[in-house]
């Protein structure tokens, strides 16, 4: 799940009160490239009676192809991860001036400005920058503005700092957790998931709004094939994605949940 700490439109507040109302009792916040949702939602989802798992969604690139890794269990307050996350935001905003200058070179007068202000206290990122396009009146639709203007084949699009997938799992494992590779079903071919494999992850985010049972299925018995484990979840935004039914129907059983813990104890035992 993301909140207003990334491209979220819920703070965490009001998250929690959403998982609670759907009767959730387990829950991970999966910002990108930040943890700032912690302490304060450990703290209220405890006072709820909501276990809170840290967690961060990492930009990583193979074959000069996007892809997201998922980390779980961190310690939110290890230093090197809080640096990295610092380094990431920094790009982050850089990307943004990048693409801004673009669009002004192209005739689309939106500012900078507009686009922070959009992104509030979240980590910047394109979704912030459609945001501000559509506010601004500068396109008709958050869909327009990707495929207009900022999307991978746009003429304002600009590629963003991104880790190897061993780096993103080695940053998490040194902060304590667990790495997933996040909806392998959106981009990922039977090539590059043995290639992220041997990256060393951790396991495979089987359960995702984008994939078929079909998908779900071949997922898990590659999970299985090579030990590894898995996750699931909604991917949930706030509902600005057409997501808002996917809160607390995209789950997983807390069996799987307990065989992360399992694991986790095991290596630091």
């Amino acid at each position: 799940m993301h909140t207003i700490h990334s491209d979220g439109i819920l703070s965490v507040t009001e998250l929690l009160d959403q998982c609670a109302q759907r009767g959730l009792s387990t829950i991970s916040i999966t910002d990108h490239d930040s943890v700032e949702a912690f302490p304060e939602a450990i703290d209220k989802g405890s006072a709820m009676g909501i276990e809170v798992i840290v967690g961060v969604e990492l930009s990583a690139a193979l074959d000069e192809r996007d892809v997201h890794i998922l980390g779980y269990f961190m310690d939110h307050q290890n230093e090197r991860l809080r640096d990295y996350l610092v380094f990431f935001r920094r790009e982050r905003v850089r990307r943004a001036e990048r693409i801004v200058k673009r669009l002004n070179n192209l005739g689309v007068p939106l500012t900078m400005e507009a686009v922070m202000k959009c992104a509030g206290d979240g980590a910047v990122g394109r979704p912030h920058i459609a945001g501000a396009l559509l506010t601004a009146n500068l396109t008709r639709s958050y869909q327009e503005a990707f495929e207009r203007y900022i999307g991978n084949s746009g003429p304002a699009f600009e590629k963003k700092f991104q880790l190897t997938p061993a780096d993103a799992v080695a940053l998490i494992s040194s902060s304590g957790g667990l790495s997933f590779l996040a909806h392998p079903g959106k981009y990922t071919s039977d090539n590059m998931l043995q290639l992220l494999i041997k990256a060393g992850l951790d396991g495979i985010e089987v359960i995702h709004p984008s994939h078929s049972h079909e998908l779900v299925m071949h997922y898990r018995g590659v999970v299985n094939e090579y030990c590894m484990l898995e996750s699931g979840g909604s991917d949930f935004h706030g509902g600005n994605k057409n997501d808002d039914e996917t809160l607390g129907n995209m789950a997983v059983d807390p069996e799987v949940v307990n065989v992360m813990k399992r694991r986790l104890f095991m290596q630091k035992s």
